[in-house]
């Protein structure tokens, strides 16, 4: 039997929110920051490469807008001078079986925008709208 990479189309989110279903994620990337050094009597003409600080791209997060769900605004409504509710979030690749293959887990996420859909009198498409997420970490698991 042929191997197959896995689709990214069946995913969940576990948000600390009611169980619904995302259109999209994205935002999931970490980094290594690059620290150059070279001290003044080096025999060598270069700069040695070491690693900093990670850092982390946000995770933007978007759904369908359903009639009465305020869950993405209350959420960010949370923030104020020092307080805030902070999450840890697990997002999950499934296989057909709707097991996880591959997990994000984000630590300490907190909301720090979110967006509504644009309105369009001659679209077709469904409200859409966005909640963009600040975290502390972010590990990646294959199951």
């Amino acid at each position: 039997m042929a191997e197959y990479p896995i689709p990214k189309f069946h995913f969940q989110v576990d948000w600390g929110g009611t169980k619904i279903g995302f259109t999209e994620v994205s935002g999931l990337e970490v980094s290594t920051e690059k620290i150059e050094y070279r001290d003044g009597v080096s025999p060598e003409y270069v700069k040695l490469q070491m690693p900093g600080m990670q850092t982390q791209s946000q995770i933007t997060l978007k759904r369908g807008i359903f009639a009465g769900d305020n869950e993405f605004y209350d959420w960010w409504n949370t923030v104020a001078l020092n307080t805030i509710d902070r999450r840890d979030i697990t997002i999950s690749l499934l296989n057909e079986e709707h097991d996880p293959v591959v997990v994000w887990k984000v630590k300490n996420a907190w909301p720090t925008k979110v967006t509504s859909t644009d309105l369009n009198s001659t679209g077709n498409e469904v409200a859409v709208e966005t909640l963009e997420l600040a975290h502390e970490g972010l590990t990646m698991e294959h199951a």
